[in-house]
């Protein structure tokens, strides 16, 4: 049994999440945990909501609530759709919670007694109405580079250019819209990121097997024009965690708050502090290799978007600090999932929001199509048409028919009961020869955390069943050989107990029916070894015929859902 610690990117806090962000990080990461969980492994799956900095306070007076009441039913709301998709985090944290407060203030400490935290005076907007300094994206104005006139004042979103506020052309208040700014000068603390360059560029060379989509991304930072620089890591705002020196008071720091990109990677540990505490064991011998985290394997999941911070930021906190922390094993990123030819927009409501897909379709329907289908080597697409094909054929008629033929057929030549009669021959034993190669394959991707490949594997294993059943006829050879027909139905049962046990981590929901109709009981065991798989259900086994697995999706219901999100976030 190995270790494996899970952490999925963390989704802000401002509205719900689109499939873009399910796909981007938290889907791949609950099926490489529910994997690994089969296979007998120990795992600590870990996600929270990222809920401070600039939108969490822009969204609240938004919504007219405090910043802290809109976090605590944002995060309600968020937990509450990913239990809907069957994300199976150990736990589901809080960046606001005690416990990342404590910790944040901790490594803003050490790394200040380290020498790598330094007082910088710099100017920032200060507007003169709402009288406050305005942060990052508190300032919208035209973009100095494509000419976006909501650009904010931390990136534009047309052309994607990082920004500075001062950068802004005829810059306005995000909170008021007033455009009496004016330059005022103020303090804040930076990372000294540069003096780590060197350290990170080893680490990162370090690592064998992360996607180049990491390591590109990581290096393009680290060595591009002026190669890494330092970075400002408060903020003037009231929600965050205030700035202390661990557990003392800073000087001249008095009412800020740190930047939300240095608090947000630390509640991966934090959250574990969290889950400890409701669970009432210990999180350091996941986090703290001198407490037997170096026997850890740690898997990160997210978006290209997230990489620098991962890859540069976060890492830089843990070995500046020089304390004996887990670092990141495997660092999996992923492209963007696009929609009609645009992006998905949690700010503009483009796309399919996680609520509404729930709506519309159970979670199996979305997890394998999004799996399947998921932006690994590049941007990838989705369309309403790809989306009805690949459901339908891949679940509907691959799998769904599959277990429908075989069990209502045993019902009505020999009862729902798991024949005894005949035995295997040939054609079975090459089966069983081809399941064995194809298992092997499946497990291998599964572990590199191929998850396109993964799936088409385990569609493959569909396939090869469907295609057996057609080879051997059982409907044809039960008129002249009820005895072989036996045999072969027999074989079909236990290969629908088998797909449900390997499609457990794609398609949760429909395993569990699957493993019901056949009247299995208790956790599924890892069908290492299929010729033992594929004698699980022992002659005169009970199994009932289940119902329909996957509807098919209609013309009129996929054209129904193209009108309905042809425009911003759907009523």
């Amino acid at each position: 049994m190995t270790r494996h610690l899970i952490t999925s990117a963390l989704p802000y806090i401002n509205g719900i999440k689109h499939l873009g962000n399910l796909i981007g990080s938290q889907l791949p990461a609950d099926l490489f945990a529910r994997y690994q969980r089969e296979r007998g492994h120990e795992v600590l799956f870990l996600c929270a909501t990222d809920e401070h900095g600039t939108p969490a306070e822009l969204a609240a007076a938004k919504a007219g609530k405090p910043v802290d009441e809109y976090c605590a039913e944002l995060h309600e709301v968020q937990a509450r759709i990913a239990e809907g998709f069957r994300l199976s985090f150990d736990h589901f944290g809080r960046s606001s919670s005690p416990q990342n407060h404590k910790l944040t203030q901790h490594f803003a400490g050490r790394l200040f007694d380290m020498g790598l935290i330094e007082e910088v005076a710099e100017k920032q907007v200060y507007s003169n109405a709402d009288k406050r300094y305005l942060p990052d994206r508190y300032i919208e104005g035209t973009c100095p580079n494509c000419g976006y006139d909501k650009a904010r004042g931390d990136q534009c979103e047309n052309c994607t250019k990082q920004l500075d506020p001062t950068d802004l052309i005829d810059p306005r208040s995000a909170i008021s819209g007033s455009t009496d700014l004016e330059v005022r000068e103020t303090k804040h603390l930076y990372l000294r990121q540069s003096k780590l360059r060197d350290t990170l560029d080893q680490w990162i060379d370090s690592k064998t097997g992360w996607p180049v989509l990491t390591t590109s991304i990581a290096k393009k930072w680290l060595h591009d024009g002026n190669g890494l620089q330092d970075r400002g890591i408060t903020r003037d705002l009231d929600w965050g965690i205030p700035v202390k020196r661990g557990e003392a008071d800073w000087p001249g720091m008095e009412g800020k708050v740190f930047y939300v990109w240095f608090d947000a990677p630390i509640e991966y540990i934090a959250c574990a502090g969290e889950w400890a505490e409701a669970q009432g064991t210990d999180w350091e011998r996941w986090w703290r290799t001198d407490k037997g985290a170096d026997d850890v394997t740690y898997t990160q999941f997210m978006g290209k978007d997230n990489v620098p911070f991962h890859t540069l930021s976060f890492p830089a906190t843990i070995l500046g600090s020089e304390e004996p922390w887990k670092m990141v094993d495997h660092l999996k990123s992923f492209n963007y999932l696009n929609y009609d030819g645009g992006q998905f927009s949690t700010s503009q409501g483009r796309g399919i929001f996680m609520d509404q897909a729930l709506e519309i379709l159970p979670a199996d329907y979305w997890r394998w199509w999004l799996l399947a289908n998921c932006p690994e080597t590049s941007d990838s697409e989705f369309t309403w048409e790809q989306f009805q094909q690949g459901v339908n054929k891949d679940l509907a008629d691959v799998l769904g028919n599959f277990v429908s033929r075989v069990t209502k057929f045993c019902r009505s030549k020999f009862s729902e009961e798991v024949p005894a009669a005949g035995s295997y021959g040939p054609a079975e034993e090459a089966l069983i020869a081809d399941l064995q190669a194809r298992l092997k394959r499946y497990e291998d991707l599964m572990d590199a955390r191929e998850v396109r490949k993964s799936a088409a594997e385990l569609r493959a294993i569909w396939v090869a069943g469907n295609e057996y059943l057609q080879s051997v006829a059982p409907w044809t050879t039960f008129k002249t050989d009820p005895d072989a027909a036996a045999a072969q139905i027999r074989l079909a049962l236990n290969l629908i107990n088998f797909y449900a046990t390997l499609s457990a981590p794609f398609i949760p929901d429909a395993a569990a029916s699957m493993r019901a109709a056949m009247h299995m009981t208790g956790d599924a065991i890892w069908p290492s070894d299929v010729q033992k798989a594929l004698s699980e259900l022992e002659p005169g086994h009970v199994f009932s015929v289940p119902e329909v697995l996957f509807a098919k999706i209609t013309d009129e219901d996929r054209e129904g859902w193209e009108t309905r999100f042809a425009g911003g976030r759907a009523a």
